[in-house]
C-alpha cells in the first residue's frame, strides 16, 4: 500500500503547481475627458488613464483578470471584452442593456472572469454607443507558463491598433445621424496606435514609429479598432506572415497584404530582412457603397532600421484601390486553421439548427411632421432577416432571460427571411418596398445547451451591396465557405472546409455575397451578433442568442454579480 503521506504531499505539490501556473492580473481604469491635438485641432475626447488609445492588457491563459472601471465621464459606459468566450461570466461580457445596465457617470464597476481555452491578440472597448471611437486598448493574451507558441519565438512583440479619428465629438456624430435619420458624418482621419501620421494636416510629427533590428523577427499584433472603416495595411518591401486571427492560430499564411475588418485582430510575423533604410508602414480603407461618401484617406506610420541615416526617404507601400473586393477575397478566404495547434477545436459534424440570415440596409418610415434625411425622406435602417434588432429600454436582455421576466423579448427571431428573392440582384432590390422596411424589434433565438448551429449569412443589395464584418459574443465559430452572388446549398456545400477552416469570431460578410459559420452553443447566458459597423449597429444590423443551461453545475450560469449596474 502507497503511503498515504507521500500521496497527501503529491496532491499539494500539484495543487500548488496548477495555482502557480495562473495569476490574478488586476487594473484600474479611470474615464474621462481627455483633451488631445490632432489634425492642428484641440479635441475633447473620453479616454482611459489619460491616454489614447487605451492600456494594453496582458494575461496568460488560464489567469483572472480582474478591472476596476471608474466612470468619471459624462456619458453612460459599459466596456466589453471583445472575443473573450466569457464561459459562465455571462454577466460581464458588457454589451449594454444585453447582458448589463450602464455604469452611470460617477459611478463604478468591476469586472472579474477568467480567460481560459484561448491565447492571442484581442482588445476591449466600450460598448455604449460611439464611445468605442476611443475608449479601447488591446487585449494580449499569452500561453501558459512553460508553454510555447506554435512559431518560433519573436525578437518582440508589436502591438499595432488601427482606429479612426474625427474633428468632433463622435457621440454627437452618432446623436445627429440618429435624429436626422441620415448617414453620420465620415471620420476625418484613420491612425496606427492613436496618431494619424504625415499626409495629414499638422501631423509631421504625429507618427507611430517602429524601430526594427536588422534580421530580427517582429510579432505584429494588429488590431482594427475603426468604427466603420475596413481597412488596408501593408508595410513597404515587406512581407507578412499571417499565424493568427482573432486568437485563434493559422497555418502560416504569406501576403503582402492584410485585410482587417472592425473588430477583427490579425497576427503576423515581420522579419526585417530588407536593405537597412525606412520603410512606411500604411492603412487605407476598403468600401463597396456606391454613392455613399466615406473617409479615402491614408494614414502611416515607419519602420526605421537600426543604422538608417536620418535623411533617408522612406518607401511607400502601393495600396489597393478603394473597392479591390478581388483582394479582401483572396486574404480572406486564403487563411485556414492551425488543426492540432493549442486550443484547436473541431468542427461539429452534425447540426442541430441551420439558419439562413440576410443581413443588409433599408429603411424606416419618418416620424409625423419631421423632415429626416435618409434616401426619399426616410430614416437609414438595417436588418437580419428583415428583423430591425432594438435593445430593451428597460432591463438587459440576460437579466430578463435569467429571472423569466415577460414582455422585454420575443423568442421568434426567423430561421429564414420572410420572402425568398434574388437577394444580390441590385437592379430588382434597388427600393423595392416589398424589402425596404423592416420592424424594429427585440426578437432572439433560443438555443439549447451544446446544440451546433450552422448559420448562412447572406448580403443584399436592396439599398447597396456592402462587406459586413459580423461578430458574435460568447463564442467562436468555423467559416466553413465564403463566395459571391446567392447562397446555393447544391452548389456551395462542396466548398464546406470541414478538416481545417479558420477560426473567428468576426467575418467579413462578402459585398454582394455570403459566408457559412458553425458553432455550438456550449456558453449559458445571452450572446448578441451584431455587424461590427457601429453605423449599422445603431441602425439595427443584430440579433441575440439565448443558450440554456446544460446539465451540470459546471454547465449552468450562476447567480449575478452583487454590484451589477441598476438601471
Amino acid at each position: 500500500m502507497r503511503n498515504p503521506v507521500l500521496l497527501l504531499v503529491g496532491v499539494l505539490t500539484l495543487v500548488v503547481a496548477t495555482t502557480a501556473s495562473a495569476a490574478v492580473v488586476e487594473h484600474t481604469f479611470n474615464v474621462q475627458n481627455l483633451t488631445v491635438t490632432r489634425l492642428c485641432n484641440r479635441q475633447l475626447i473620453v479616454a482611459v488613464n489619460g491616454s489614447f488609445p487605451g492600456p494594453r492588457i496582458r494575461v496568460r491563459e488560464g489567469d483572472t483578470l480582474i478591472v476596476h472601471v471608474y466612470n468619471k465621464s459624462p456619458y453612460n459606459l459599459t466596456v466589453h471584452w471583445h472575443g473573450v468566450f466569457q464561459k459562465l461570466s455571462c454577466w460581464v461580457d458588457g454589451p449594454n442593456m444585453i447582458t448589463q445596465c450602464p455604469i452611470l457617470p460617477r459611478n463604478k464597476y468591476t469586472y472579474k472572469f477568467k480567460i481560459s481555452g484561448q491565447e492571442g491578440t484581442l482588445w476591449w472597448h466600450a460598448h455604449v454607443s460611439w464611445l468605442r471611437a476611443t475608449v479601447h486598448g488591446a487585449l494580449i493574451i499569452r500561453p501558459k507558463s512553460g508553454h510555447n507558441y506554435p512559431f518560433p519565438k519573436p525578437h518582440r512583440e508589436v502591438t499595432i491598433i488601427l482606429g479612426e479619428w474625427w474633428n468632433a465629438n463622435v457621440m454627437d456624430v452618432e446623436d445627429e445621424a440618429v435624429t436626422s435619420g441620415g448617414l453620420p458624418n465620415i471620420s476625418d482621419a484613420f491612425t496606427i496606435n492613436g496618431w494619424p501620421g504625415d499626409l495629414y494636416p499638422c501631423s509631421q510629427n504625429h507618427m507611430y514609429k517602429l524601430k526594427a533590428e536588422p534580421g530580427k523577427t517582429y510579432l505584429l499584433r494588429i488590431v482594427n479598432t475603426a468604427l466603420n472603416g475596413q481597412l488596408f495595411y501593408k508595410i513597404a518591401n515587406h512581407n507578412l506572415t499571417v499565424v493568427a486571427v482573432d486568437a485563434a492560430y493559422t497555418k502560416p499564411y504569406v501576403t503582402d497584404i492584410i485585410m482587417i475588418a472592425p473588430g477583427q485582430t490579425v497576427d503576423a510575423l515581420l522579419v526585417a530582412d530588407q536593405d537597412i533604410g525606412s520603410y512606411y508602414m500604411a492603412a487605407s480603407p476598403y468600401s463597396t457603397s456606391v454613392g455613399i461618401p466615406y473617409d479615402n484617406t491614408t494614414t502611416r506610420g515607419i519602420v526605421v532600421y537600426d543604422g538608417s541615416p536620418p535623411i533617408a526617404k522612406p518607401l511607400m507601400p502601393t495600396l489597393p484601390a478603394f473597392n479591390d473586393t478581388a483582394t479582401v477575397y483572396k486574404f480572406s478566404s486564403s487563411l485556414n486553421g492551425l488543426k492540432d495547434g493549442p486550443h484547436w477545436a473541431q468542427v461539429p459534424k452534425n447540426v442541430d439548427y441551420k439558419m439562413f440570415v440576410t443581413v443588409g440596409l433599408g429603411f424606416t418610415p419618418c416620424e409625423a411632421n419631421r423632415t429626416c434625411l435618409g434616401p426619399k425622406g426616410t430614416k437609414l435602417s438595417a436588418s437580419m432577416n428583415n428583423q430591425s434588432f432594438v435593445p430593451p429600454k428597460r432591463m438587459p436582455l440576460l437579466q430578463a432571460f435569467y429571472s423569466n421576466v415577460d414582455g422585454i423579448y420575443t423568442t421568434d427571431f426567423p430561421a429564414k427571411p420572410p420572402i425568398e428573392f434574388d437577394y444580390t440582384n441590385a437592379t430588382i432590390n434597388n427600393y423595392n418596398p416589398a424589402f425596404l422596411f423592416a420592424p424594429k424589434v427585440t426578437k432572439v433565438t433560443k438555443l439549447k445547451f451544446n446544440s451546433t448551429v450552422e448559420m448562412v449569412l447572406q448580403n443584399t443589395a436592396i439599398i447597396g451591396v456592402e462587406n459586413h464584418p459580423m461578430h458574435l459574443h460568447g463564442s467562436n465559430f468555423h467559416v466553413l465557405a465564403q463566395g459571391f452572388g446567392n447562397y446555393n446549398p447544391s452548389k456551395h456545400r462542396e466548398m464546406f472546409n470541414l478538416v481545417d477552416p479558420q477560426i473567428r469570431n468576426t467575418i467579413g460578410v462578402p459585398a454582394g455575397g455570403w459566408a457559412v459559420i458553425r458553432f455550438t452553443a456550449d456558453n449559458p447566458g445571452v450572446w448578441i451578433m451584431h455587424c461590427h459597423l457601429d453605423a449599422h449597429l445603431t441602425y439595427g444590423l443584430g440579433t441575440a442568442f439565448m443558450v440554456e443551461n446544460g446539465p451540470t453545475p459546471e454547465t449552468t450560469l450562476p447567480l449575478p454579480p452583487v454590484d451589477l449596474p441598476n438601471c
